[in-house]
């Protein structure tokens, strides 16, 4: 695989090498706030945040104990050791793109049987029908065909088995200021490669073109709003500003009716 630089990822990994807290990249997403008007921009906030938006794709997706279950996109690990400590049983298994993520998951893994694995989310090294459920949080935006993905994960779920991810999704009517908000972003954004967003009713035709009911699509972008004060004060402490600079022209996308912040679960077609 090769390197993969995202300077949102390598500030992580510098914060976590430097003896930063790694809870707080323990899901390296969005924040699902029960009360976006009473949160603070705490990094304990945002940590508990974090961890319900991974529990609300988990429970979007229906795992259980004992299923199988693949993180595409996995991060540092955290969505797969919310589920171990939650489900027992799970056969899991993480992938990545980037050996660097993968080699903190592995850590936070500490010994369970979870495999790791270098791969490109859309040429899945995993057999056909092998899945109950897979996961993308937050990632799908990176990968060069979200049809491709989609294809792969239709390829190894079991019939009936689910894809549950979140994504950012064009705003009816938010089409001008997401290309003039995008322009300003311009190459070698804080956040790496991001493809054109889908709308919601373009996700309903990506899932039946590629054998999937649609299950849930939930517009949680009130709920993630905080995350933006949270990561903002996070980057100023490191001295990264780009990331603030980049935070501030994102956060425009979701509060200028640009964007919103979904989750979404599909089943595969029996």
């Amino acid at each position: 695989m090769p390197t993969v630089h995202l300077p949102y990822v390598d500030s992580a990994l510098a914060h976590m090498e430097e003896g930063g807290p790694t809870a707080f990249w323990h899901n390296l997403h969005w924040g699902l706030y029960a009360d976006p008007e009473a949160a603070d921009d705490s990094p304990e906030g945002y940590v508990a945040a974090a961890a319900a938006l991974t529990e609300r794709v988990v429970a979007a997706a229906g795992v259980a104990a004992g299923r199988r279950v693949l993180d595409v996109g996995c991060g540092f690990g955290g969505t797969l050791d919310h589920i171990r400590s939650r489900h027992p049983g799970c056969r899991m298994a993480g992938i990545n793109i980037d050996e660097r993520q993968l080699r903190w998951a592995r850590r936070l893994a500490a010994g369970a049987p979870v495999p790791f694995v270098a791969a490109d989310g859309c040429r899945l090294p995993v057999a056909a029908a092998t899945q109950d459920h897979v996961l993308a949080v937050e990632c799908v935006f990176h990968f060069p065909s979200r049809k491709a993905f989609f294809l792969e994960a239709a390829r190894v779920l079991e019939p009936g088995g689910t894809l549950a991810m979140t994504d950012f999704l064009l705003a009816p009517g938010g089409m001008a200021v997401f290309l003039a908000k995008a322009a300003e972003l311009g190459p070698g954004d804080w956040y790496g490669h991001s493809s054109t967003p889908l709308t919601s009713a373009g996700y309903g035709r990506l899932g039946r073109a590629t054998g999937f009911d649609l299950l849930v699509d939930e517009d949680v972008t009130a709920r993630t709003l905080p995350t933006y004060p949270a990561r903002r004060r996070l980057y100023r402490e490191a001295g990264a500003d780009e990331g603030v600079a980049t935070i501030d022209r994102v956060e425009a996308l979701a509060t200028e009716g640009a964007w919103q912040y979904h989750v979404l679960a599909f089943r595969r077609r029996r």
